[in-house]
């Protein structure tokens, strides 16, 4: 660890205070997730203090997992500036469309909106996205939340331009990330910003990250979209595509899987999904050649376990799709 200390170069960057707001009902992964990155980020030797603050005068309050947070710093007593980051995580829904709650955050929102003028990073994760955006600060721009409340956030807040396809959103100085994980995410891709590549890297390998996901990548991976549905029959093929993209099979086969026909199978899926299994197939190939380029696998390899019968043909997909090349996806990990 000396060694790598010794040779590092964020050891001539500016001190970083990272904030977490504790709010009644905190989801305790949103806040103890990022709070984890900058932690290992600190153990590396970046420069960097995580205060924890509650939303009003409270030094303790509960979490929604029942676990109890201490030695609070009521968030009027902190002051943020350029370089320093404020992380806003979920809380309980029923909070979110409370009135009364809502009516009680003015003088909270005030010293938001201030840290924001003073130069410093807000950072929202999972249902967070609400407290930013009755600041005001989200109005014009884009955002994401979690899924679930997609449509209760646009009815609450028409102003804002939500993304319903993204881990994270970036606008310069205001990030939204879509739950636990993409918070993690988030966390990560602002070390990477501040730090470069290899020391975020570095981080991700000690909290087993291998995979880090981009501001602009889906929200929900292939292998879960396509799934809010109780078709078994359907979830069987699905689950035995996911698990044999490189086997050679006929539509008879995926059919006599589910004790139906061909042309019913097709019917089945399409309604099912509204999406037919030729595309269905094609996206688990494309995401699972993203991922294995990324992890450094051979091309050739790539090819012959997303099931194509060439190099060509993996290139020509990826093309499609992604609008690039396997060698771009090589060159990211």
């Amino acid at each position: 660890m000396n060694e790598y200390f010794n040779a590092n170069p964020i050891k001539n960057t500016s001190p970083v205070k990272a904030v977490f707001l504790s709010p009644p009902g905190v989801h305790l992964l949103d806040i103890s997730g990022p709070a984890h990155i900058f932690y290992e980020a600190q153990e590396y030797g970046a420069k960097i203090t995580s205060q924890y603050i509650s939303l009003n005068e409270d030094t303790q309050l509960s979490t929604s997992s029942g676990l109890v947070f201490t030695e609070l710093i009521p968030y009027h007593q902190v002051s943020l500036c350029e370089d320093d980051i404020l992380f806003i995580p979920g809380l309980q829904a029923q909070l979110l469309f409370d009135p009364h709650f809502t009516r009680s955050l003015g003088p909270f929102l005030d010293w938001l909106i201030l840290q924001y003028r003073q130069g410093a990073t807000l950072c929202s994760v999972c249902t967070g996205a609400f407290l930013l955006a009755e600041s005001g600060l989200l109005n014009g721009l884009p955002c994401t939340t979690h899924w679930k409340y997609f449509d209760k956030f646009r009815a609450k807040f028409p102003k804002v331009d939500l993304l319903t396809n993204r881990l994270f959103v970036e606008n310069e100085r205001i990030h939204t990330s879509a739950g636990v994980a993409s918070g993690i995410d988030l966390a990560l891709y602002l070390l990477e910003k501040k730090y470069g590549s290899r020391f975020a890297s570095d981080v991700a390998r000690e909290v087993v990250v291998y995979l880090r996901r981009g501001e602009s990548d889906p929200q929900l991976s292939i292998f879960l979209q396509y799934r809010n549905h109780q078709e078994d029959r359907v979830h069987e093929i699905q689950n035995w595509l996911s698990n044999h993209l490189s086997a050679n099979y006929t539509l008879e086969d995926l059919a006599l899987k589910v004790h139906t026909s061909a042309r019913n199978l097709t019917r089945l899926f399409k309604n099912t999904t509204g999406i037919t299994i030729g595309t269905y197939v094609e996206k688990l190939r494309v995401e699972t050649a993203i991922q294995l380029l990324n992890e450094g696998a051979k091309v050739e390899m790539v090819a012959r376990e997303c099931g194509l019968k060439s190099t060509n043909q993996l290139r020509e997909t990826l093309k499609k799709h992604t609008g690039r090349l396997p060698h771009d996806f090589l060159m990211m990990s």
